[in-house]
């Protein structure tokens, strides 16, 4: 039996570069063997199911073949579908103003910080901005807005030393909703 996952692609298609269609993105995946593939937006979600259940081989066999086809690298991080919902079912910030307002976030972690950078990123306060930090997730919410937050994805890679990506609340509901497809 086939496993769902999230492919989470970071940097694609932002400001003109690493440009990448979706209908070449599901393509590569396709060809790659996966099944039910279908993609959300132009930023890089691809949901699909595979036989293979190893993530880290998913993940460099996707990265792989974006590098081999596309000409340029992209950090991927592959998520289980079952541990997506737990995530989004798990999110402490359940304001239903908030959500509509676009100021929710999960920024989805590649691999398990150690405890110690967790504690470290949780002790930060920034003005307007909300964490929560999990192994697998760091839950944000940004008041005026992810383009104005200083708790960003690069802060948060850079303090927990490990690769990320962030995504709305809309998109993580999104993306579940195509896994129930």
């Amino acid at each position: 039996m086939n496993d769902e996952f999230i492919a989470l692609l970071r940097g694609i298609n932002v400001g003109g570069h690493k440009k990448v269609k979706m209908a070449d993105l599901r393509d590569l995946f396709e060809n790659l063997g996966f099944d039910n593939v279908k993609t959300y937006i132009q930023s890089g979600n691809v949901v699909f199911k595979s036989e293979i259940k190893d993530i880290g081989f998913l993940e460099h066999r996707v990265s792989k073949a974006i590098l081999d086809y596309f000409g340029f690298e992209v950090p991927v991080i592959i998520i289980e579908g079952v541990e997506v919902k737990r995530i989004v079912d798990n999110n402490p910030f359940t304001d239903a103003e908030d959500i509509q307002a676009n100021k929710v976030y999960f920024v989805l972690l590649k691999r398990r910080p150690t405890q110690e950078a967790l504690d470290v990123l949780s002790s930060l306060h920034f003005e307007n901005e909300q964490l929560v930090t999990t192994p697998a997730c760091v839950y944000l919410k940004c008041d005026l807005g992810a383009g104005k937050a200083k708790c960003n994805n690069n802060l948060i890679e850079n303090r927990l030393k490990i690769a990320a990506t962030s995504r709305n609340h809309r998109t993580m509901l999104k993306l579940l909703e195509l896994l129930a497809d």
